[in-house]
């Protein structure tokens, strides 16, 4: 059996698995038989619930962090740095000024095209921005990308703050706005899903488009050139479908910190390097992360639920200090 079959013979089990969980998972916790009755079309009241609210959450979940986990392995392979992640590149914060000044300012455009373009355009001018301080600093090493991604992070957060305060009045909540930035995931009409679901299998196709790029860049920018890579119009592309993948990330689930860097490490460690097999498995471990914290969310403090990007963080920072450690004794 090659290795993609293997690895999706085992991925396959685990993803089902995480998706009868995200579904059980809630205040109300629904046992298997529940489901299945749901699932096979029951009338009642509480089948009804499972069907229109929960199942849409966790499949938008799962989606979500899909496009988290792609984004990771794109800005990893494009910066040649095993610690670049969305949020701390800037990429995600990027995004949510985007979307804060959608969800903030009328601007007279469709709600869902208002928050999906801004959020695109925040995430790529974010990491464009981090890229021309690294290299105006002189670096490109993952230290000085990783010092770069935090700084440009940290002014991005305070000018979305800013931004809170100034455009908020007595007709706009600030708490819409401080509940997304935290974290969560909103349940989607199913035609919103469909939406979701088709823009991120483009993403995905726009992504494995990069493969062989990637792994060419890999083995520095003077090798790939003699590869025959344009190198610096590959990095825009890539750039380019990076920003997309995380805007579309953050415009459904809001800041959802650390998938993005623990899905593609963990993919790695099982497939390897070669993105071809690197980018799917990235998506679907990113996959499988956020449904298990999604369904943690839900369930951990009933009736309240706490917010997404607070498990992620609590789950990926220590995960994150692991990598630096053995990072800095390589």
């Amino acid at each position: 059996m090659s290795m993609p079959l293997r690895v999706a013979s085992r991925l396959l089990p685990l993803l089902v698995l995480a998706l009868a969980f995200g579904i059980a998972a809630g205040h109300d916790w629904a046992g298997p038989d529940r489901i299945l009755r749901a699932l096979g079309g029951a009338d009642d009241l509480r089948s009804r619930l499972l069907i229109a609210w929960r199942l849409p959450r966790v499949l938008a979940a799962a989606l979500v962090g899909g496009l988290l986990g792609l984004g990771g392995a794109i800005f990893q392979g494009v910066f040649r740095n095993p610690l670049a992640e969305p949020y701390l590149l800037g990429s995600a914060g990027g995004a949510a000024i985007g979307a804060t000044v959608a969800l903030l300012v009328p601007l007279g455009l469709p709600s869902a095209l208002a928050l999906g373009g801004f959020s695109f355009l925040g995430a790529w001018g974010a990491t464009l921005m981090v890229l021309a301080v690294a290299r105006g600093a002189g670096t490109r090493d993952a230290a000085g990308l990783l010092l770069a991604g935090v700084a440009v992070a940290a002014m991005l957060g305070a000018v979305r703050s800013f931004l809170m305060l100034a455009l908020s009045d007595e007709s706009v909540s600030l708490q819409v706005v401080l509940s997304w930035t935290l974290g969560g995931v909103q349940t989607p009409t199913w035609e919103g899903l469909a939406w979701l679901g088709g823009l991120s299998g483009l993403a995905l196709g726009a992504s494995l488009r990069l493969a062989h790029g990637l792994d060419l860049l890999g083995l520095g920018e003077d090798q790939a050139q003699a590869f025959g890579l344009d190198t610096a119009r590959f990095v825009a592309r890539a750039i380019l479908v990076g920003a997309l993948v995380v805007a579309l990330a953050v415009a459904y689930g809001g800041l959802v910190a650390f998938v993005g860097l623990t899905a593609p490490h963990l993919a790695r460690w099982w497939v390897g390097p070669r993105h071809r097999g690197l980018l799917p498995v990235s998506a679907a471990l990113g996959a499988l992360i956020v449904i298990m914290c999604d369904g943690l969310a839900r369930s951990a403090l009933p009736p309240a639920e706490i917010p997404l990007g607070l498990v992620t963080a609590a789950v990926g920072g220590p995960f994150f200090l692991f990598l630096l450690r053995r990072r800095m004794r390589a």
